[in-house]
């Protein structure tokens, strides 16, 4: 779904997620749809439905009415064996959650917060502990602001 469309949302919050190999790093918008704040990170399970449960049960306790997922292209633009991945996890959890679900670039995204994270003097540890659920904070950040541009356009 384009990005656009989830403006047209009724009013509730947007999760964002980053979706790793071994983890999945999330983020929660505040309600008027200004601010993502990171929340925090699923450590995936063996399998898609102990995630899906999760996310299910964070979708129900937060109000949350659509998705926001990084999807990985490569620094050329094009599909990565990664893009793929996470095109399959989001077919899987629409079926399972029927939200509205919209991608976003997340190119250089982790590598953006992990600057941020170092010029702070966070700790290494302390970044590994973080940087998926910031991540997804920069992901749906990203796409907030520009719902709010287009909505002022």
């Amino acid at each position: 779904m384009p990005l656009t469309d989830l403006a047209g949302l009724a009013p509730g919050r947007l999760l964002g997620l980053d979706v790793g190999t071994k983890t999945i790093g999330l983020a929660l918008s505040d309600t008027r749809r200004v601010i993502a704040s990171p929340m925090e990170t699923i450590r995936r399970g063996k399998r898609f439905a102990d995630d899906a449960a999760r996310l299910a049960e964070i979708v129900r306790g937060q109000g949350v009415v659509g998705l926001v997922v990084g999807l990985p292209l490569g620094l050329d633009g094009r599909d990565t064996p990664r893009t793929q991945s996470v095109r399959a996890f989001v077919r899987n959890l629409a079926a399972v959650l029927e939200l509205p679900i919209a991608f976003w670039d997340e190119r250089l995204s982790t590598a953006a917060v992990e600057r941020a994270m170092i010029v702070a003097d966070v700790t290494r540890a302390r970044r590994a502990e973080a940087i998926d659920r910031a991540a997804a904070a920069y992901i749906l950040q990203g796409a907030l602001d520009r719902l709010a541009a287009a909505a002022q356009a």
